[in-house]
């Protein structure tokens, strides 16, 4: 028999269970929060969403630093 390797999550269901061991972009920004690819460009343009950097030309997002973010919109929310 051969052994097959471990189904990889998306970004949506890790980010939930545990978090990523790996930078995540902005299509998983994307997938995460369920909206369209622009919105995640937009929030990054006018400073209201997750924070991001760059690595050379290409963003990317601490996984620790998105779910701080998202708990700060659910907790504003909540008031």
């Amino acid at each position: 028999m051969r052994a097959t390797a471990p189904p990889q999550n998306s970004a949506l269901t890790t980010l939930r269970g545990d978090l990523p061991d790996r930078y995540l972009t902005p299509d998983d920004i994307a997938e995460l929060f369920e909206v369209p690819k622009e919105t995640v460009y937009q929030w990054r343009k006018k400073r209201t969403g997750p924070p991001g950097f760059r690595v050379g030309k290409h963003i990317r997002y601490d996984p620790a630093a998105v779910h701080r973010w998202a708990c700060e919109r659910m907790a504003a929310d909540a008031v």
